[in-house]
């Protein structure tokens, strides 16, 4: 395996932590609605995600880098001080641009299980990680969330 595998896994991994924490702050914010249910399901899925991949890492021998996971969700948290148009309570735009970032994210997560599936030969080396269905999850979750992005997009931008 060359560097650059380990240096792209670790960032993706990074990546995947940052998403799953805005998925769970999203959550939390939407908790008791039918989109606190939907991204309580993909909140889940992409904690799993993170999970199979760091399994992933594991059985390819590439350690993990603790501080781009580190960096990335300080990011995150920092991240929830951009104003929004209100000053102490949640707006609609936070929870369009949330959304937004999820589906960006889950896109690329997509991409990801692709990339390490065909471009990195990965689905012959490890043959009983179920890419397809890594891909397949990715296009459900983005499916559940896409409805409520978009009514989320209309309430705040309109």
């Amino acid at each position: 395996m060359t560097n650059y595998l380990a240096i792209y896994l670790n960032d993706q991994l990074a990546l995947g932590v940052g998403w799953r924490e805005l998925a769970r702050r999203a959550q939390g914010s939407n908790r008791g609605t039918p989109l606190g249910e939907a991204l309580a399901s993909v909140s889940a899925g992409i904690a799993e995600d993170v999970e199979t991949f760091r399994s992933i890492m594991a059985r390819l021998k590439v350690p993990v880098n603790p501080l781009k996971p580190a960096l990335v969700t300080v990011a995150e948290r920092l991240g929830r001080f951009k104003p929004n148009g209100r000053l102490l309570s949640y707006s609609p735009l936070s929870r369009f641009l949330e959304l937004e970032m999820l589906v960006m994210g889950i896109d690329r997560k997509k991409q990801l299980w692709e990339t390490l599936r065909d471009l990195a030969g990965l689905a012959e080396r490890l043959p009983d990680v179920d890419f397809d269905g890594l891909i397949a999850r990715a296009e459900q979750q983005k499916a559940t969330l896409e409805p409520h992005r978009a009514e989320a997009g209309t309430t705040a931008l309109r």
